[in-house]
């Protein structure tokens, strides 16, 4: 039985800066607002999101290929792509207690959110999200580049790239996954919204009057990886922009949303975005970016479609949607234990085996060694730990998500069996050691959330 947790993302966030998976940035200087860095266990998250992504977009299929980009770019670049001009969010602070607030995030835009105080609002005034540094010994006008807001603009600067160097033809896509940085008003929300960020970006060049069919493609293939990856369905939602919502190069954007704790939010956006990127950028480099299509003999500025999501959010999510605090009986006191559990998909958990010695003597700890070794060779992520009660081993690792703890034990020795205890059912059951590495690897292929 589930227990009701009305302060979600405050256990949360607890437990992530208690387990190690995301600490503040700069933690002992007070740490440094919206920054934050991934330990042992979240860069591991992370990492598996990031794994499983590419696996998905680019190794798992034949019509993509991975390209990596530089963070800093050529000034022209983000002038062609209208983000000097157009990349603003609308700004207004509070003169009573100097807040700032992105104006399209005020529910009421009379009151402030912060003090209350009503009337006190600012004009709005645009504010540019792209962060600004200087190339070269000197500061000046001349020197001045930007850190990216998106990858997406080293993909469509690129495109000749690829098409030059990989003999691929439309529909084909480039995926990238990099960091980006947007100066947000008002980040928040944890890792959901911040000033640094890593984004799973794929563009997906198409001929045009092909767009329609290849939205509407990639709108399921991209909500049906979540699901696939153990995220609960019907926390999930497709939902289409409103025309005023849209970018103006824009035909149709569906954003793939998670009911988190503070309500319905973005995991990833599929956007239709036309010929405007390659267009711009052949106006503004004078290279011409179109496509000539031997087979019809037919040259064309490909259409794009692009699925792009946010590496943080998704690991976020992916952690958010495992959070359950399950309610179990104890035997021995006769009261109730509250177990708090991850369950995330083996292929995203941090850990996928945990291997212990019931004590440490007997050659108990030798074999538990042979085995963590055994299980490292084919790729399975494991931890090894021999202290403490094995009851507080096993709940350790529920708290962390992993899906199965292998026990070393007396019998071990005289029979050649282990103990294989299950996170979800907590059941445990006796297999032979020497068969422990295939029966864990088809586990992970035939899990399913319960």
């Amino acid at each position: 039985m589930a227990k009701p947790a009305p302060d979600l993302m405050e256990r949360i966030v607890s437990l992530c800066k208690r387990r190690g998976f995301v600490f503040q940035s700069s933690d002992i200087y007070g740490g440094f607002s919206s920054c934050y860095d991934y330990g042992p266990l979240g860069v591991e998250l992370k990492r598996n999101v990031k794994d499983a992504w590419w696996q998905s977009m680019v190794t798992g299929r034949d019509d993509i290929v991975g390209l990596d980009s530089a963070i800093i770019q050529h000034p022209e670049v983000w002038k062609s792509s209208g983000h000097l001009e157009g990349f603003h969010d609308m700004m207004v602070d509070c003169k009573e207690c100097k807040g700032r607030f992105r104006e399209d995030h005020l529910e009421d835009r009379n009151k402030c959110p912060n003090c209350g105080a009503e009337g006190m609002f600012t004009e709005a005034r645009a504010f540019n999200l792209m962060f600004k540094t200087f190339a070269g010994p000197v500061e000046s006008t001349a020197s001045a580049v930007f850190l990216r807001p998106e990858t997406a603009q080293g993909i469509f600067t690129n495109f000749l790239n690829v098409v030059n160097s990989s003999r691929v033809k439309p529909p084909f896509g480039i995926a990238q996954i990099g960091k980006s940085f947007r100066n947000e008003i008002t980040p928040g929300n944890f890792v959901f919204r911040t000033r640094e960020f890593e984004q799973m970006e794929m563009e997906y060049f198409i001929p045009p009057g092909e767009d329609d069919k290849w939205y509407e493609y990639w709108i399921q293939q991209r909500f049906d990886w979540y699901v696939g990856l153990g995220v609960r369905p019907e926390k999930l939602r497709k939902r289409a922009h409103a025309d005023d919502e849209l970018a103006h190069y824009s035909t149709g954007c569906t954003d793939v949303e998670y009911r988190f704790p503070w309500g319905f939010d973005e995991l990833e956006g599929i956007a239709k975005r036309g010929c405007f990127d390659l267009t711009q950028h052949s106006k503004g480099a004078g290279k011409d970016l179109s496509f000539f299509d031997e087979a019809t003999k037919e040259r064309y500025i490909p259409h794009v479609v692009e699925p792009a999501a946010g590496c943080d959010r998704t690991a976020m999510t992916f952690l958010v949607d495992a959070y359950e605090e399950e309610v179990i009986p104890n035997e021995k006191t006769g009261k109730e234990d509250v177990r708090t559990v991850l369950r995330f998909h083996p292929k995203i958990a941090p850990i996928t085996v945990a291997v212990f010695p019931l004590v440490k003597k007997e050659g108990m700890p030798d074999k538990a060694r042979e085995i963590v070794a055994a299980l490292q060779d084919v790729g399975l992520r494991t931890f090894y730990d021999e202290k403490g009660a094995i009851g507080r081993r096993y709940r350790r690792q529920d708290e962390v998500g992993t899906p199965w703890c292998v026990t070393v034990d007396g019998d071990t020795l005289a029979d050649g069996t282990v103990t294989v205890r299950d996170r979800d059912s907590m059941t445990q059951e006796r297999i032979a050691a020497d068969e422990i590495v295939g029966s864990l690897k088809q586990r992970v292929a035939d899990w399913k959330r319960g």
